[in-house]
């Protein structure tokens, strides 16, 4: 079942063209000698076209492309809703500011953020002054992002004030005779009357309505009369943008917001690439105790210092995790607790993220239980424990403590005969008591119970075969080379050591022990002595048959029908190929593959083709080209035939058009999968429109058909549903049968057949 989210609005669009119409109509309005009445419009009241009224406006009504970051991470442009995505391989659907909201939120609970979801393509791009772009991959979608430049006109957009719509225009002819009332009912159709205005033809004259209503970020509205107050009103919310952005706490306020609880941090570089995940816990004492990976606790300093730029957090002393230390700017701080530091070093910006974890910080202690540790056991029944703070969890807790281990309830309790060897500790089993101490003096005790369980350290190892292909190039001469160490490559190797040798003697005295890769013969037999790290006085002995097969590590090339087929797209007999995708599965892979247009290159390996994944045919319909495999000192050429197809249909636009228009169609499969087969199509004649539908959904789309020299094309648009979003687009008939009908649209395939029960 695909899951979709809920979704609650939609989006309304102003067609400028029909604005466009309306102000052509004004224009011949005006011409007319007609008796209108003089209603001269005051001065202020004049939008006049390239002022800084006028680009304030327009700066208000600018689509902000940074609103939906998390969907193409871009300034320049935003995504056009309604889109379909794949997330994690289920279709979600995305119509609305609450549902791009949801998505960021689910990406932030994930480990990793990267490559979270796909677009289903095709996608329209909206840039700033709203002209649309239809975009058909992610590689096209890459490039505007590549070519985005975040300090042209972007920076202009003022994003925390908006009109209240609707707003009306009184629009006047060079004569200010007044010829029509423009309503306007959102930013897109605003910022289209406005670009109208600034066309040299253009001889209407446009003043605002007054009064008119704005409403700024935090909620607040403002009412304005005139263009001067409108020009204030919308200056002042400028300035107020950029004051919010900065981060307004004092520093006895961050001071007492850092000792609130521990913090979850993150370090990027300037490039936004995640470099370490960290936990930070200040205490009032000036220390800082930091965990991450490694599992390890690291003790350092902190202090903060005011400086002409700013507040600094400087942090010194950290061994392990160094990236943390030195001198950190406070750039950015919000209400949920959230902070952000910078650090310029040489190699560039460090970014340092903040966020408050205060979880079950009402009890000091619950981060603590009673709990037990269990390890092997030696052959007298003992083992060694792990007693460190790593062990207790301090690293995860919010308030700083100090841990110790105590043999007896009563030293725990007096905080006397701690054990001194905090990181290894050997006992019988049987428990030892915890003593847990915040900086305010109070503690608790918790018990820990040593348990030990009897381990076989050599359960995964045994007497494993290794197979090896015979290394002679063809001329089998009994000899291949073995990684030793794949033996056991499935086996954990925190507990044990091994080595290998060529007799159970020289294991047993663990004398000559061979190196990885080694060279053996046809049926050599070789030893492993595979002991207890630390005490090589437990070990156990296995015995291991190295085998040389004869390999033909070109199987794979000469098993393949090496065919590629295209559709000639413009009927000139030339297409351009990917010649790399037909080997690009073998295994084992080559060393080298190359291809050539004649057979005596390739055997004489001369004059390769330059781009084999762009090549164009230069005979047609077929040609033969020779590919040079090479692996190792052996090579072989096979050949690959390329072929261009005249896949037009020899139905006419009449016949297409009489076999939609009868009965009732299905998406019988789209690129080799059934997964659109569940909609069903219903073209309708003298609309346009083709009802898709499902047991539980119905979509009116839009459809049409035309005549090109290549064939007929079948068009659909406005397909605005879940996963059958995809067949957005124009598409070529290759394969026309009344009943059924195959159509292509690049690399895409669409089979629709029809039923008429």
């Amino acid at each position: 079942m695909i899951k979709i989210l809920k979704l609650n609005t939609m989006k309304t669009q102003f067609n400028r063209y029909i604005l466009f119409a309306f102000l052509s109509l004004f224009l011949c309005l005006a011409c007319q000698d007609e008796n209108s009445e003089v209603d001269t419009p005051e001065e202020q009241e004049i939008i006049q076209p390239n002022s800084p009224l006028a680009s304030f406006i327009a700066n208000v009504t600018a689509n902000y492309g940074a609103y939906d970051n998390i969907l193409d991470d871009s300034d320049c442009f935003s995504v056009e809703l309604p889109v379909t995505l794949v997330v994690q391989g289920v279709a979600v659907y995305i119509e609305t500011l609450d549902d791009i909201e949801a998505l960021e939120d689910f990406i932030d609970e994930l480990e990793d953020e990267d490559d979270v979801f796909d677009f289903v393509f095709p996608i329209t791009i909206i840039f700033s002054d709203y002209t649309e772009i239809i975009i058909e991959n992610i590689e096209q979608l890459e490039e505007f992002i590549n070519d985005c430049d975040i300090d042209e006109g972007n920076d202009d957009i003022i994003e925390c004030v908006d009109f209240v719509y609707p707003i009306s225009f009184s629009v006047f002819n060079s004569e200010f005779n007044i010829i029509d009332t423009i309503t306007v009912q959102n930013d897109e159709a605003l910022y289209n009357l406005l670009d109208d205005l600034e066309d040299d033809e253009n001889a209407v004259i446009v003043s605002l309505n007054y009064p008119v209503t704005l409403a700024y970020a935090n909620g607040e509205t403002i009412s304005v009369n005139s263009n001067e107050e409108l020009a204030n009103a919308i200056e002042t919310a400028e300035d107020d943008c950029e004051e919010e952005e900065l981060c307004d706490i004092e520093i006895e306020e961050l001071e007492a917001l850092l000792l609130e609880c521990a913090f979850e941090v993150e370090i990027e570089n300037q490039a936004e690439e995640l470099v370490d995940t960290l936990q930070f816990n200040f205490n009032q004492s000036g220390e800082i105790i930091v965990a991450g990976v490694p599992t390890v606790v690291d003790t350092g300093s902190w202090q903060l210092i005011e400086t002409e730029i700013g507040i600094k957090l400087v942090i010194e002393g950290l061994q392990t995790f160094t990236i943390a230390n030195g001198m950190w700017l406070l750039e950015e701080c919000d209400d949920d607790d959230e902070l952000e530091f910078i650090q310029e070093t040489e190699e560039g910006a460090l970014i340092m993220e903040l966020e408050l974890d205060c979880e079950n910080d009402d009890d000091l202690f619950d981060c603590f239980d009673d709990f037990e540790l269990l390890e092997c056991a030696d052959e007298s029944g003992e083992a060694t424990f792990n007693l460190s703070a790593d062990t207790v969890g301090l690293v995860n807790c919010t308030e700083s403590f100090t841990a110790s281990f105590h043999h007896t309830l009563a030293d725990a309790e007096n905080d006397l005969g701690a054990i001194s060897n905090t990181e290894s500790f050997f006992s019988i089993p049987g428990e030892v008591y915890l003593r847990i101490e915040a900086d305010s003096g109070n503690f608790e005790i918790f018990t820990v119970y040593l348990n030990t369980e009897d381990c076989d350290y050599f359960e995964c190892f045994g007497d494993y075969n290794l197979t090896a292909c015979d290394d002679n190039d063809g001329a089998q001469d009994g000899y291949a080379e073995f990684d030793l160490e794949s033996i056991f490559s499935n086996c954990p190797n925190d507990d044990v050591e091994y080595y290998f040798y060529t007799s159970i003697a020289n294991a047993e005295a663990e004398v000559d022990a061979l190196t990885s890769p080694f060279t053996s013969s046809i049926a050599s037999t070789i030893y492993s002595r595979v002991a207890l790290a630390g005490d090589n006085s437990v070990y156990e002995i296995f015995t291991h048959q190295l085998i040389v097969e004869d390999c033909n590590n070109f199987e794979c090339f000469e098993s393949i029908d090496a065919e590629l087929e295209l559709c000639d797209d413009n009927g000139d007999g030339m297409e351009v190929f990917d010649l790399t995708v037909v080997f690009a599965n073998c295994s084992p892979s080559a060393d080298s593959v190359t291809y050539y247009e004649t057979l005596q290159d390739a055997n004489d390996q001369v004059n390769p083709i330059a781009s084999p994944e762009a090549y164009t045919n230069i005979m047609s319909p077929e040609q033969t080209l020779y590919v040079r495999v090479e692996i190792g000192n052996e090579f072989q050429v096979f050949t690959l035939e390329i072929e261009v197809e005249n896949c037009s249909s020899t139905c006419s636009e009449e016949d297409v058009d009489a076999y939609l228009l009868d009965c009732i169609w299905n998406a019988l499969n789209y690129n080799g999968s059934d997964n659109l087969i569940q909609w069903d199509f219903d073209f309708e004649s003298g609309n346009d429109i083709v009802v898709i539908y499902t047991d539980t959904d119905t979509i009116d789309a839009t459809w049409e058909t035309s005549q090109t020299e290549n064939g007929v094309v079948v068009s659909f648009s406005n397909v605005n549903g879940q996963n059958i979003q995809a067949i957005t687009g124009d598409w070529l008939v290759v394969e026309c049968e009344d009943d059924r009908l195959e159509l292509h649209r690049e690399d895409d395939i669409l089979v629709l057949e029809r039923t008429c029960e």
